[in-house]
């Protein structure tokens, strides 16, 4: 008898240096991100993390996260953003595993070249069909930041900002957010 292993099972074997998502039965990889993309999601994590997570001269109550592997269904349907955030209301702890079962609030994506499409074509309708209420894209070569906010099953453009505008963007608006500090 031969041993067919999961997708789950493939995307745990990946070498060091690729990441893994499971999205309607299909294993996607890419590489890690490069210095553009890095220096967002950092940036963009510390201006969150600060005021939301700590609650250090912000509303805090929640949770802020860089690349969480997140399981709308357990070892099926995983994906990995590159920033999360979670109301603490409704997620109190954090998992003891690697796995985040419960939906984001929030999700954060960072476009580049090699994962744009993904991004917006692929995992844009998972993240509304399972009922993610707001997500970014932030596109470091445009210098961009498009705001998203969920209708059911599909995704409405709330705002879309650019270049060193400083912006104050739903869930996290009740902290200016100075985009040129992504881009530099």
């Amino acid at each position: 008898m031969t041993f067919q292993k999961t997708l789950y099972q493939k995307l745990c074997e990946l070498p060091p240096g690729l990441t893994g998502e499971i999205i309607d039965g299909t294993l996607y990889t890419q590489p890690r991100p490069k210095g553009g993309h890095i220096r967002a999601e950092s940036v963009l994590d510390r201006r969150l993390g600060r005021h939301y997570d700590d609650g250090d001269g912000g509303p805090g109550g929640w949770w802020i996260l860089v690349e969480p592997e997140v399981h709308f269904v357990r070892d099926t349907e995983v994906v990995v953003p590159d920033l999360a955030g979670w109301r603490r209301r409704r997620m109190p702890e954090l998992p003891r595993d690697h796995r985040f079962e419960v939906v984001p609030d929030w999700l954060c994506e960072i476009l580049s070249p090699a994962t744009r499409s993904l991004d917006r074509e692929v995992k844009m309708p998972c993240y509304a069909r399972y009922g993610v209420s707001f997500l970014w894209l932030i596109d470091p070569e445009a210098r961009t930041l498009e705001a998203f906010v969920s209708e059911p099953g599909e995704w409405r453009l709330s705002g879309r900002f650019e270049e060193d505008a400083e912006v104050k963007v739903a869930p996290f608006d009740a902290v200016p957010l100075p985009l040129g500090d992504l881009w530099r």
